[in-house]
């Protein structure tokens, strides 16, 4: 019986946090209230309450779930290919095809869903961006011990510039209500960054 219940409260915490996603894929909807959730879910303000504690912690769920998907991609692209510059590579492409499967998270990762929310959340963005900046730059000194990039490369400035050129397409989609497709050009810009 337990784990039935528990199994049901998972089920209507995921329900809130993907109305919340959906919420956010509305380019009019500038801020998500609980008022607005609770209309939309057709249940009470309290109701939402008994699953979460606070807004906060519904925003935190989100964040977790782009952790996880961005993550769990980011290791079987390291899993799958040997080549340090294909691998940052497909580490960046999948950060914009997540962009344009998931628009409601994506206001999320550039920080306009969290305006006027708890500044930990933003601070959570951060690290991610963080753990990605990292990442790209352990694929680059990948990629020069292979000969692919020089030795003397500086892989932190190269990271850095992967890193703010994805968060600058996810902007530019958002911003553009989601009409300014983050893949838009990928082709011919990746070889401009990959040097």
């Amino acid at each position: 019986m337990n784990e039935a219940r528990a199994a049901k409260i998972g089920e209507k915490k995921l329900l809130i946090l993907q109305t919340i996603a959906e919420m956010l894929e509305r380019p009019a909807v500038e801020k998500v209230t609980t008022a607005l959730l609770a209309k939309q879910l057709q249940v009470s303000e309290a109701a939402l309450y008994r699953h979460f504690a606070s807004k906060a912690q519904m925003y935190e769920g989100l964040i977790e779930f782009i952790e996880s998907g961005v993550f769990s991609v980011i290791t079987q692209i390291e899993a799958a290919e040997e080549s340090g510059l294909k691998q940052a590579e497909a580490i960046v492409a999948s950060l914009l095809r997540f962009a344009q499967k998931n628009r409601g998270l994506t206001r999320v990762l550039v920080g306009d869903a969290l305006v006027h929310e708890n500044p930990r959340l933003q601070a959570r963005i951060n690290q991610l961006l963080d753990r990605i900046e990292a990442t790209l730059k352990q694929c680059l000194k990948v990629a020069s011990a292979q000969g692919a990039l020089a030795a003397e490369h500086d892989f932190g400035a190269h990271a850095d510039l992967l890193v703010c050129y994805a968060v600058g397409r996810w902007q530019r989609f958002v911003k553009s209500g989601f009409k300014a497709d983050p893949l838009t050009n990928w082709p011919a810009q990746w070889p401009i960054l990959a040097r």
